[in-house]
C-alpha cells in the first residue's frame, strides 16, 4: 500500500468503504491532480542520424537513417492509440528533411501505419501556414526528428503551433509528443543547445537556453553514452540544481507521464543526474574556460523496466501501472 502511494505521486486517493458479506472492503480510487498534463511525452536518445549536426571529435557513421529500433517506434504508435491514428513528423531540426521524412514514412509503413505525414517546416514563414496549423490540431501524435534543437526553439517559439501543442498536451489524454535526439532535448524548459564533450568540464563551454517547455525542471541530453556527454549534463545541472538531468542513451527513451513519472524503454541506459544535494561547486567562482568541480552530485542508471519520479527524485526498480487498490479486512 505504501509503495502504491509512492509510485502514484501525481494522483491523490479517495477511499470508498463497502460492507459486503460481513466484511469491510476499502476501495482506493486514484484521481488525477488537476494541474498535471493529460498527454504524454516520449523522449528518445536517437542514434546515427545523418540529419543531425556533427559534433567535433566524434566519428560519425552514415550506415543508416534508422534512429532507433522499431520497438520504440511501435511503443509510440501504441501510446498514440494504434496504427489507425494520424501521426505527423516534424523534420524542422534536420539538415536533410526530405530524406529523414521519407525514412519515417517508410518505417511507419512497415509497422502498419498508413496515416503518417511529414511537415517540412523550415522557417518562421512556414510555421504560420494554416495547413500546418490545422494538421497539428487534427493529428493524434507528433514526432520531432533529430538535428539542431536551436532550430526548433527559434522557429516554433511563440507561434500558434507552439500554443496548440501545449494546449493539447495539457488537456488531451491520448495526445503524445515524441522527439528523438534534438527533438528530445528541446522538450524541456531548460535546453542545452551546444557544448563539445571534450571541453564540457570547462566553465562556459556548455550553452543553455530556453526549450519548448513541455516539461519543467529537467535538462535532457541525447546520444549520452556514445558521445561521452556526462560532463556536459553535469555542468548544466550544476548551473541549475533545481533541474534533474536526463541523459538518454541511443536506442533508448523515456515515457513521461504527468510531467513526473518516467518509464525507461529501449535497449540502452538512461542516466539521471540529480544536483539537489550538491554541497559545493566552484562554478560561480572560477573564470570562463576554467575546470569546474562539483561535490555530492547524485547519479542513477536506469534500464528498460525501471522508472523514476522527478518531483521526488526517486529511483523505481520496476514500472507499475496502478489505477486502483482494494484492501479487505
Amino acid at each position: 500500500m505504501v509503495q502504491a502511494n509512492k509510485i502514484s505521486v501525481s494522483y491523490f486517493f479517495t477511499c470508498i468503504i463497502i460492507f459486503t458479506r460481513g466484511k469491510y472492503c476499502f476501495l482506493f480510487l486514484k484521481i488525477k491532480q488537476l494541474n498535471t498534463p493529460k498527454g504524454k511525452l516520449i523522449s528518445i536518445g536517437g542514434a546515427e542520424d545523418k540529419g543531425t549536426e556533427p559534433e567535433k571529435g566524434y566519428v560519425h557513421s552514415n550506415k543508416s537513417l534508422n534512429f532507433f529500433s522499431l520497438s520504440i517506434l511501435k511503443r509510440f504508435v501504441e501510446e498514440v492509440g494504434g496504427i489507425d491514428k494520424k501521426i505527423e513528423v516534424i523534420t524542422t531540426a534536420s539538415s536533410i528533411p526530405q530524406e529523414v521524412g521519407q525514412n519515417y514514412i517508410d518505417t511507419f509503413s512497415k509497422i502498419g501505419c498508413k496515416r503518417a505525414g511529414v511537415m517540412n517546416i523550415r522557417n518562421r514563414e512556414d510555421v504560420h501556414n494554416p495547413e500546418y496549423i490545422q494538421r497539428v490540431k487534427d493529428c493524434d501524435g507528433i514526432l520531432f526528428s533529430g538535428g539542431d534543437q536551436l532550430r526548433l526553439t527559434s522557429i516554433f517559439g511563440g507561434t500558434e503551433i507552439y500554443q496548440v501543442l501545449h494546449d493539447r498536451y495539457s488537456n488531451e489524454e491520448k495526445f503524445v509528443i515524441a522527439g528523438t535526439s534534438a527533438g528530445a532535448m528541446a522538450m524541456s524548459n531548460t535546453m542545452i543547445y551546444s557544448g563539445k564533450s571534450e571541453l564540457a568540464h570547462l566553465k562556459g563551454e556548455v550553452k543553455i537556453t530556453t526549450g519548448l517547455a513541455f516539461i519543467p525542471n529537467v535538462i535532457i541530453d541525447s546520444h549520452f553514452d556514445k558521445r561521452g556527454r556526462f560532463n556536459r549534463l553535469a555542468q548544466a545541472v550544476a548551473s541549475n540544481p533545481q533541474c534533474t538531468g536526463i541523459g538518454l542513451g541511443e536506442d533508448t527513451g523515456v515515457i513521461v507521464i504527468d510531467n513526473n513519472y518516467l518509464e525507461v524503454i529501449g535497449s540502452g541506459a538512461v542516466v539521471i543526474v540529480d544536483g539537489r544535494d550538491i554541497k559545493f561547486s566552484n562554478i560561480t567562482d572560477v573564470s570562463e574556460s576554467s575546470p569546474i568541480c562539483i561535490e555530492n552530485i547524485k547519479v542513477h542508471i536506469l534500464v528498460r523496466g525501471n522508472g523514476y519520479l522527478l518531483k521526488e527524485r526517486k529511483f523505481l526498480s520496476e514500472v507499475k501501472n496502478i489505477d486502483y487498490l482494494v484492501v479487505t479486512t
